[in-house]
């Protein structure tokens, strides 16, 4: 393997480990560990770090070495601040800008999530749930969107691991609703529905917000998450 392949390797190792918390929020990363283990010198592991500081799944501190992007109370609630808008323009966009190519993917990414349902784990499920929304992303299309976007992603994966460890009938049966509304917004895509598509962003996060927020409500939040301060019905 290459130098670049095993940069690559690495970059894909940390943002898998972050995405399903095997890196916790706010871990410190052994970057001699790290070198040792993907056979790079500091400097294309500093790249890397660098790389993925920008793009949201690490935190770079001056003099004090990396982490993983920590969760703090301002930054849940922000989340759960945008997502839901961020997700509705998304997936509206998606359904106006979406190429047949993109669709056949996403019909892929969809078949591979609801095997995960049946038979994989959480971090299975985590994994395929976060590629299906990746690709409606690039349907997009939109260079200020996507950014944000991305950075949701992490942190929906990340507080929504809870998601796919059901504990309950009803919350396993929410798990199967959430891939047939996967199928509605493929749907909605392919008839070009973009108010449909949009309408479907809201349904899927009010299926996951219910619960992910019983496992993640801090009590110093000054607003309830999911809502703005002066929140439209």
């Amino acid at each position: 393997m290459s130098a670049k392949d095993r940069k690559t390797a690495l970059s894909e190792h940390l943002k898998q480990a972050v995405l399903t918390c095997d890196l916790a929020p706010g871990q410190d990363l052994d970057e001699v560990a790290l070198c040792e283990q993907f056979q790079l010198s500091r400097t294309p592991v500093r790249e890397v770090f660098r790389e993925l500081d920008g793009e949201g799944y690490l935190n770079l501190r001056e003099g004090r070495g990396v982490r993983a992007a920590e969760l703090s109370h301002t930054t849940l609630r922000d989340f759960f601040l945008a997502a839901p808008m961020v997700y509705g323009a998304v997936l509206r966009l998606a359904a106006a800008n979406a190429h047949s190519h993109q669709i056949a993917r996403l019909k892929v990414a969809q078949e591979t999530y609801r095997q995960t349902l049946r038979s994989g784990s959480a971090t299975e499920r985590t994994l395929a749930n976060n590629t299906f929304h990746l690709i409606t992303g690039e349907m997009a299309a939109n260079i200020y969107l996507l950014p944000s976007f991305h950075r949701l992603l992490i942190d929906h994966a990340r507080i929504g691991m809870t998601f796919y460890r059901p504990t309950s009938n009803e919350m396993a049966s929410n798990v199967s609703d959430s891939a047939d509304q996967h199928d509605d917004m493929i749907a909605a895509i392919e008839a070009r529905d973009d108010q449909r598509a949009a309408a479907l962003a809201d349904a899927h996060w009010a299926l996951s917000r219910e619960q992910i927020e019983r496992f993640v409500m801090p009590a110093a939040l000054d607003v309830p998450l999911g809502s703005m301060s002066t929140r439209a019905s």
